[in-house]
């Protein structure tokens, strides 16, 4: 996929919830325009040791994943039998992370992610799918931490995208998680032209959620939105 979106001209976001590194993915990417998409740990040596790997890295924007501080109960996934961090897939951000290395061997005799997988796992989302928000006021360690455009991904409310504006940031994403996340959360187009016309003008307003053709793209972009975000 990086490698791909360097070859169309497309921006790249990586998720935290990656099978490859952020440095092999970075070498994937070449000379491409890449984003770093957090899900924001509790651990703050971790979370700084992620921005800084993505720094280093070339990844310029940072978003900032604002609704999976907990997995939602998804029944598609249960009835499949579809678990896959428990066996390490989606986990590398973290299996790979020299601070979450040296914890994780510092509390379980010396062992690696490697070593143990399914325990590795467990310990990595209970960090970074912990299920304890963060605070607006916690934004303040993003912005030390990160020399970019911050942009924060999961707003669904007018008042939400002003208090994005007070804190300083530099953009949202309109999205809902495409329902994966809140199934009984509002349609995210259904939010988009209000807070596009409370802030449109102050920060950038991309979209996410739902978007399965170009006549989505178009859809979103005329009700105000400055781009679009297309999941795998």
């Amino acid at each position: 996929m990086a490698e791909i979106a360097t070859e169309i001209g497309l921006p790249y976001i990586l998720s935290t919830a990656a099978s490859s590194s952020i440095e092999e993915v970075a070498k994937a990417n070449g000379d491409g325009v890449r984003w770093f998409q957090l899900y924001w740990p509790q651990d703050n040596e971790i979370t700084k040791s992620l921005l800084n790997r993505a720094k280093s890295n070339g990844y310029k924007v940072l978003i900032v994943t604002l609704d999976t501080w907990a997995l939602a109960w998804r029944p598609a996934d249960l009835d499949n039998a579809y678990i896959p961090f428990a066996s390490g897939i989606g986990d590398q951000t973290g299996f790979s992370d020299p601070v979450f290395r040296s914890k994780f061997a510092a509390k379980h005799d010396n062992k690696t992610p490697e070593d143990d997988v399914f325990l590795a796992s467990r310990e990595w989302e209970a960090d970074v799918f912990s299920g304890a928000a963060h605070t607006w006021e916690e934004l303040e360690l993003l912005k030390q931490e990160w020399d970019g455009p911050i942009v924060l991904k999961g707003i669904q409310h007018v008042e939400d995208a002003k208090k994005a504006v007070e804190m300083g940031m530099q953009g949202i994403v309109v999205s809902n998680h495409g329902g994966r996340q809140l199934d009984g959360a509002i349609g995210s187009l259904e939010v988009l032209p209000e807070i596009v016309e409370a802030v449109g003008d102050k920060l950038t307003v991309l979209f996410d959620s739902g978007v399965r053709t170009g006549a989505d793209v178009i859809k979103a972009l005329c009700l105000g939105a400055k781009g679009v975000l297309i999941g795998r």
